[in-house]
């Protein structure tokens, strides 16, 4: 059965899976459409986040997609980046040209602002795949915005999985802390991508191979990016390749079906120097404490890899 595509705003901090889930939502205008690319700090510093996105739109033949730039460090820290994951650029492994597309001259906040109060009510999904400064700026600058989100459909947190930056916390929850509970905090309708359902989506050679033989400048460059992505998990964690985070906030959009969740209750920890960004996920119902969010615990990995590989080919 066909339906209207949906209207998305992609919060990124790229990051080579941030990458990706770019690839594959500019391959897919029949499931979304993508109204702007709002770059926020995360794994590198703004001024690369914003750039590399606009590589990305460009690599994917899409430079008419608006990228405009946000916050340049959380509401209350220093920011921390994760260069010893993604590289000094954020997209390390192949040679990349610089952008010649426009950075938009709006912030990025005042592009949610205005999306969201300029589109009919319930129509647009937030995608944050990095810390959520931008969102909880727009939802403390201009709280009417809240009640007219369709969805938030983030990657952040885990339950089982635990942290990957420190023993307690995922990384885009422990950048932004104040603001991840702003954004759990929010009323809208949650969807989360843990670390426990990304790291079930794990590169291997026969998937990263797929990618190189169909032989698209897109394809190539999502090869060469897992390629060089994979080695920090590999050493990290013994695993055969890396978990392609990001990707599965796009691909939960378009095909639900790969994913499997619970909802339940979710809260972030802001106050404790021990576990600072955890995400208390009340996955077995102990508390009373009202469901939130609907938290993936698994996905179908060869149907994940089967639509990214077949979606981005089109480009």
């Amino acid at each position: 059965m066909s339906h209207a595509p949906r209207k998305i705003i992609i919060d990124t901090d790229p990051g080579q899976d941030d990458a990706v889930a770019i690839l594959l939502a500019l391959a897919s205008p029949e499931d979304v459409t993508v109204l702007g690319i709002t770059a926020v700090a995360g794994n590198v510093p703004l001024p690369l986040t914003e750039r590399n996105a606009r590589i990305i739109c460009e690599l994917a033949g899409k430079p008419q997609t608006p990228v405009y730039a946000g916050c340049d460090a959380p509401l209350k820290r220093k920011l921390v980046t994760a260069e010893h994951v993604h590289g000094k650029t954020g997209l390390d492994g192949p040679v990349l040209a610089e952008p010649t597309m426009a950075l938009q001259p709006t912030h990025a906040v005042d592009f949610i602002i205005d999306t969201l109060r300029r589109e009919p009510a319930h129509s647009v999904t937030i995608c944050p795949l990095g810390p959520l400064t931008n969102i909880a700026t727009a939802f403390l600058r201009a709280p009417d915005i809240i009640a007219r989100v369709q969805q938030i459909v983030l990657m952040g947190g885990a339950y089982f999985e635990v942290g990957n930056i420190t023993p307690a916390a995922e990384f885009n929850i422990y950048v932004d802390p104040e603001a991840a509970d702003i954004v759990f905090k929010s009323g809208v309708p949650l969807v989360v991508m843990p670390l426990d359902v990304t790291h079930k989506a794990l590169t291997n050679r026969a998937r990263i191979e797929a990618f190189r033989n169909v032989g698209t400048e897109p394809c190539r460059m999502v090869a060469e990016w897992t390629d060089f992505f994979e080695r920090f998990d590999m050493q990290k964690y013994g695993s055969e390749g890396a978990p392609l985070h990001d990707p599965c906030v796009i691909a939960y959009l378009i095909r639900p079906d790969l994913f499997t969740g619970r909802h339940i209750n979710v809260e972030i920890e802001t106050q404790s120097e021990l576990t600072l960004g955890m995400t208390v996920a009340d996955w077995w119902g102990v508390t009373d404490r009202p469901a939130n969010a609907l938290f993936i615990g698994d996905l179908d990995a060869e149907g994940f890899y089967t639509l990214l590989t077949e979606r981005i080919a089109r480009l």
